[in-house]
């Protein structure tokens, strides 16, 4: 038995039982195989990449801010124009405003949305020459004054306005809670774009509204449905995805719902949250 041992012993330490053929690692077969990894590597980190969806620049949150990669200076800048009352309204005033780089610019500005309003205007005006473009001149001590505290005696010196529908803006105002945005006055109802922009060269958004944003992801279907864009159909698929997801991450994801509004996605996202 002693022996049987030994001799095993021997046998494994003295015979090699290595293959004789060695894998080549350099062969044409691996170096095919290891590409087809790779590229499969590729497609699984493309496939991990956030997916960005149309914007409007003027409401880019710190979060948001942050996806896209700017720095915390030129959000900061970005969201003081924005508590000013102002917005941007082309891809150049984004630039001015936020300092930003053109290598990050031209990757992030494809993905710019602006109002019809803005994006109708800017196209007019490039067809006319800008010798013949001109604003309508008014006196120098003119102040621009609040839209959110017009009167309606105040709102008639615009021609075009009268009682009705001067009645009709304040209405439509309080429905808000107060304009946030002076493009909201073109929703109101029968208000001709013209005596619209006639209305905005006197007053404007300066004292805005404080609006307790409702927390998509806590709130009560009667709250998201008492939003004014938000009908009852609309606030029942908004949920609906919401028990699909369990959390909602982004106001961005609500663009995935079947059937949502994108062109009144602006407006919505001013009223929502979700952290």
């Amino acid at each position: 038995m002693a022996l049987i041992i030994i001799i095993l012993q021997l046998v494994y330490f003295y015979v090699d039982f290595s293959p004789n053929d060695k894998t080549n690692l350099n062969s044409d077969e691996i170096i095919a195989f290891q590409k087809e990894i790779d590229s499969l590597k590729r497609i699984e980190l493309e496939n991990k990449k956030p997916i960005i969806f149309s914007f409007n620049p003027s409401f880019i949150t710190d979060f948001k801010g942050y996806q896209l990669g700017m720095s915390t200076a030129e959000i900061d800048k970005l969201l003081k124009h924005r508590a000013d009352g102002k917005y941007i309204n082309s891809i150049n005033e984004f630039k001015q405003v936020t300092g930003i780089s053109d290598s990050l610019l031209n990757k992030i500005s494809p993905y710019f949305k602006f109002p019809e309003w803005v994006s109708n205007k800017n196209r007019n005006l490039s067809n006319i020459p800008s010798t013949k473009r001109q604003t309508k001149k008014l006196p120098d001590n003119f102040i621009l004054q609040d839209i959110n505290s017009a009167t309606v005696k105040e709102l008639r010196v615009v021609n075009g306005i009268g009682d009705k529908l001067a009645s009709r803006i304040i209405n439509y105002r309080e429905k808000l809670g107060g304009f946030l945005i002076n493009e909201q006055l073109y929703e109101v109802y029968q208000l001709d774009r013209e005596v619209a922009l006639r209305v905005l060269e006197r007053f404007t958004v300066i004292e805005i509204p404080q609006i307790n944003k409702i927390n998509l992801n806590v709130a009560g279907f009667k709250e998201v449905l008492s939003i004014i864009y938000i009908d009852y159909e609309l606030t029942k698929k908004i949920f609906d995805y919401r028990d699909e997801v369990a959390e909602i991450q982004s106001l961005d994801e609500l663009k995935k719902i079947d059937g949502f509004p994108l062109e009144k996605f602006d407006r919505i996202a001013l009223y929502l949250q979700v952290k």
